[in-house]
């Protein structure tokens, strides 16, 4: 088999999820009114990060990892606009140039896909979260707004709609050289778990899959699943003050693959210099870890286990859904 042909069969194996302001005070539900009643939230729809040298960023994203660059979009934090690398119809990577200063976090934002943004927007408001006047289409068509959850981070949901710029470009940008065609996961850090599941567990409806660490007993790695999809958020739990290598493999973005000795002998021959080493991690998968020029973490899954997960049961909902239960 042809190095395209082997690479298309490798994108094709991961398991692909294609889902058919300023900021006011919490509106409080009116006497009489009804309660909001929470949309779905389907997916990972990307993540925005921040580089020093966009053409780095290009040969990281595009030539090594295989990701097409598509349109630009506007970021809707400000600063540059946002380059973008498509992983599928419904998950990017946006970078921008706004890296000033190598101590700063280089996340802008996750991103998360719903079903009916508007009442998303009605809904946080309904459960005492600070949202935007209103859900207006963004620049490129879609209804987009952007909330910060209880650390301050920026979480940004989205709904894509027919005739938006990403719409108007379906079927374009999905490189055959892609090393895969699904994002599984997106990662940053936090401080709290318990804060922070007062906006993802208890307002949002993001479920438990497992949680561990370096120790039996340790839980600095949370994942929490959409409420209604297969993805995942992951918690990573720091307290203290983390460099600039650790926080950008905090903030992190994770590929599905089925094959990770064949990734790994990929990137190398596509220039990627740093070890690219498949090994098995605490929850018993294997995974691989890539970093772009800034110090973003990129990482490689294989989804089922292959040995038994440390520290806490691990209830993924493609094999297990009726036994997903909550932290």
């Amino acid at each position: 088999m042809n190095l395209s042909s082997r690479l298309a069969a490798l994108a094709c194996s991961t398991s692909l999820l294609f889902a058919t302001g300023l900021a006011m005070p919490a509106e409080p539900p009116r006497e009489n009114q009804s309660i909001p009643v929470r949309p779905k939230i389907t997916g990972v729809a990307g993540i925005a990060v921040k580089t020093k040298d966009m053409a780095s960023a290009r040969t990281f994203y595009s030539t090594i990892i295989g990701l097409d660059e598509a349109f630009p979009i506007s970021n809707p934090l400000g600063g540059a606009g946002f380059t973008t690398f498509k992983i599928n119809e419904k998950q990017y990577v946006y970078v921008s140039s706004d890296l000033k200063d190598d101590a700063e976090s280089r996340l802008w934002y996750v991103s998360f896909e719903t079903s009916d943004a508007r009442a998303l927007r009605s809904y946080l408001a309904s459960n005492g979260v600070a949202v935007p006047a209103s859900v207006d289409p963004d620049p490129e068509g879609n209804l987009s707004f952007i909330v910060k959850d209880p650390e301050g981070q920026d979480v940004q949901f989205i709904q894509f709609v027919a005739g938006s710029l990403h719409a108007r470009n379906a079927g374009r940008f999905l490189s055959s050289r892609r090393l895969s065609n699904e994002a599984l996961h997106v990662g940053y850090r936090i401080h709290d778990a318990d804060k922070v599941d007062t906006f993802y567990k208890d307002i949002l409806g993001f479920r438990l899959m497992w949680k561990g660490g370096n120790a039996e007993n340790q839980f600095r790695w949370i994942s929490m699943v959409v409420p209604d999809g297969t993805q995942w958020l992951e918690y990573m739990v720091d307290t203290g003050t983390p460099s600039p290598r650790t926080l950008g493999i905090w903030n992190h973005l994770a590929f599905g693959t089925l094959d990770q000795q064949t990734v790994a002998a990929e990137v190398k021959l596509r220039g990627y210099g740093a070890a690219a080493t498949p090994k098995i991690g605490r929850d018993g998968r294997w995974l691989m870890d890539l970093y772009d020029a800034d110090l973003t973490r990129v990482e490689f899954m294989i989804r089922k286990p292959v040995q038994t997960p440390c520290c806490s049961p691990l209830v993924d909902p493609i094999d297990k859904p009726a036994r997903l239960v909550s932290r």
